[in-house]
């Protein structure tokens, strides 16, 4: 179960009890609590896509308000408006707390019932929306080790981030790149966190008769007296503080506007009589009036009983219950909280990056593996259709013909060196995505390891390790690589989908970090057994890596059916000659 708590804290805030005043407003409320809701769930943001972690149980959403708020759990006025039936349809069950929060008992039975070892109950600090990658939360949980882990999202831990390295008198010492989000171990703090994952194992010991206390702190003390394991992480993931107008704003943009249940364009011969102009996501509730020569820009909700009188414009912001708006009036980027708004004060706030904090109308959402393709094609374009088709049909025809071949290469590896026949070296392939790149062994087991001991003596530039009579090449497999016989294994990579005959080599994500550019060229398309690269390169001494870059990243540049053809011929010649030279 999700338990999304909606804390009464907000009053001290300089905005004012915002949180409020959004589930106290049509259709305002359910924007908000579906868009909680779905913080953890893969059908929102940056986890589409991507599969829900197995380990949370998030059958059931529940919400928590003070009870002193007083407000109804909100039932439509107008049983036959089919838009405020969905609202009502998809919002999470709604229970008010006096004091801590009572667990009901058949949701707690229902936990005890469902518990297993890797499951998870969830609270949610309803004040923030966060995204966090679906598949880092899961290996998160996975690997944590304890009981209660409290969560926490940080925009500093994002990906595509360069930190600089200082030495202790200021100097620049060395810049680390980061293409991933990542996760740290903090301390555990006195509030609460953005979302407390609770096995549903021991859920009867960290709550106290089905109470679940509104005070971290008690909840702290609690695991401790059990002696539950607790840890608090911070993950890398983008937040928006709900009591504040930016956040509220920047959530209830990206919501319209990402949401299909919520993205409603309604239509000018629709909207109601004089056709007013509403210019992109617009959602209205009950009630509404707008002048026919009054413009509404969305992502916009207005609320029930709003009048906007004749020549206003409202841009991005939300307009609450039974205000009225003046003649020739502009709302733009702010919340119109009530009928006593002060007009002349009305704040124009500027956009900021939704990493840190917030922008209305913007994306919420963040890339889903923190990546920025260099080049993209059309679905039916040679890149993405036509060369899969010649690489599927390449890669047959290759596997057949030297079936005969590879039992006698097994058998020649397996006979002149102990260890595995195949080598499989974890690779980054399109977008970049992980694979295992196959080959036949040629070296003995444990060279990575004496590898770096040769590091110094390496006769090429750039992460690369190359030299003259490598001692920890076999016989045989000095023969395969010479013959390029080695690589036919990665035939099995084309088949599937992984690598392409023709493309930039396979590389670990320790080499693609090297250089931006570089990493997001040969990222856009699937790695290849061939290339420009070795057909181009001279291993002049101190430049193969630069050529390395350069032909990479003109190959994306010109990537064309007649390239490819031509570094398959070249490649061909250059395989003939090195094979007819072993003899």
């Amino acid at each position: 179960m999700n338990l999304i708590v909606i804390h009464k804290n907000a009053a001290n805030d300089t905005n004012g009890d915002l949180l409020r005043f959004a589930l106290a407003s049509e259709p305002l409320a359910g924007v908000v609590l579906d868009g909680l809701s779905r913080c953890l769930r893969p059908d929102d943001g940056r986890f589409t896509g991507s599969r829900r972690p197995e380990q949370l149980n998030l059958g059931t959403t529940m919400c928590a308000i003070p009870q002193e708020w007083a407000i109804e759990p909100g039932v439509p006025r107008d049983q036959s408006e089919p838009r405020r039936r969905r609202f009502l349809d998809s919002r999470p069950e709604m229970i008010c707390y006096e004091g801590n929060v009572l667990i009901p008992s058949e949701h707690e039975s229902k936990s005890q019932r469902n518990a297993a070892p890797r499951l998870w109950w969830v609270v949610s600090n309803g004040r923030f929306a966060t995204t966090i990658d679906a598949r880092l939360l899961e290996r998160v949980l996975a690997g944590v080790g304890a009981d209660v882990v409290a969560i926490n999202a940080d925009p500093a831990l994002l990906g595509e981030r360069e930190k600089v390295r200082l030495t202790t008198r200021g100097k620049v010492a060395a810049f680390h790149r980061v293409y991933s989000d990542s996760a740290e171990f903090a301390f555990a703090s006195a509030d609460w966190p953005h979302h407390l994952f609770i096995k549903t194992g021991i859920l009867r010991r960290a709550l106290t008769d089905g109470v679940l206390p509104l005070s971290f702190s008690d909840l702290l003390e609690k695991c401790q007296s059990e002696g539950l394991v607790l840890r608090a992480i911070n993950v890398g993931g983008a937040v928006l503080d709900l009591e504040s107008e930016d956040g509220l704003l920047g959530f209830c943009g990206t919501r319209c506007s990402k949401s299909q249940q919520f993205a409603l364009k309604v239509r000018e011969s629709e909207a109601m009589p004089g056709n007013p102009r509403l210019i992109g996501q617009v959602l209205l509730g009950c009630d509404v009036s707008i002048a026919s020569d009054a413009i509404v820009v969305g992502p916009a909700i207005i609320c029930d009983k709003v009048r906007v009188e004749p020549g206003a414009i409202i841009s991005s912001s939300i307009v609450g219950p039974g205000v009225r708006v003046p003649k020739n009036q502009p709302v733009q980027d702010c919340i119109v909280k009530g009928p006593q708004h002060d007009w002349r004060r009305a704040a124009q706030h500027q956009g900021r990056d939704l990493r840190g904090t917030s922008s209305p109308g913007k994306d919420l959402t963040l890339p889903r593996d923190a990546y920025s393709p260099f080049r993209t094609w059309g679905r039916f374009s040679y890149a993405r259709c036509l060369k899969r088709i010649a690489d599927i049909l390449v890669a047959v025809v290759v596997l057949t013909l030297f079936a005969p071949v590879i039992p006698f290469v097994a058998l020649a590896i397996r006979l002149t060196s102990p260890g595995p026949i195949f080598y499989g070296d974890r690779r980054q392939g399109l977008h970049g995505k992980d694979f295992y790149c196959l080959k036949f062994r040629t070296m003995i087991t444990g060279a990575h390891e004496i590898q770096e001991k040769l590091r110094g003596v390496s006769q090429v530039d750039g992460p690369q390790f190359k030299m003259a009579d490598d001692p920890r090449i076999s016989t045989v497999g000095r023969f395969l690589r010479e013959t390029y016989i080695d690589e036919i294994p990665q035939f099995f990579n084309v088949l599937i989908g992984q690598m392409s005959v023709v493309g930039p080599r396979p590389s670990p994500e320790s080499e693609n970090t090297l250089c931006p550019l570089w990493r997001d060229a040969r990222l856009s398309v699937r790695p290849g057994i061939t290339g420009l690269w070795q057909v181009h390169r001279t291993r002049q001494p101190m430049r193969d890596f630069q050529e390395w870059i350069h032909y990479d990243i003109e190959y994306v540049r010109n990537f064309s059916l007649r390239t490819d053809l031509w570094i398959c011929w070249q490649t061909t010649k250059k395989l003939l000659d090195n094979f007819i030279s072993q003899f």
